[in-house]
């Protein structure tokens, strides 16, 4: 699973919208949009800050387990 799958996923299953998103990891709408189309990929500091809002581990967002937990 690619990682631009994953973001999109938690952020429907929190009802967000891409605005919101892009709002929340301080990054603009546009460049939100393409991560989630995967034209780009989100900068390590991005991608923690995704995992501590949807309290999810890097790994899942990173697409390396389907464990959603966190290690600590």
């Amino acid at each position: 699973m690619q990682i631009y799958n994953r973001i999109r996923d938690l952020r429907e299953d929190r009802d967000l919208t891409q605005v919101q998103c892009a709002k929340m990891l301080y990054v603009s709408k546009n460049t939100y949009i393409r991560y989630e189309r995967g034209e780009i990929e989100p900068k390590f500091d991005v991608i923690i800050r995704m995992a501590k809002f949807y309290d999810v581990s890097v790994d899942y967002i990173a697409g390396l387990t389907n464990d959603k937990r966190k290690y600590w």
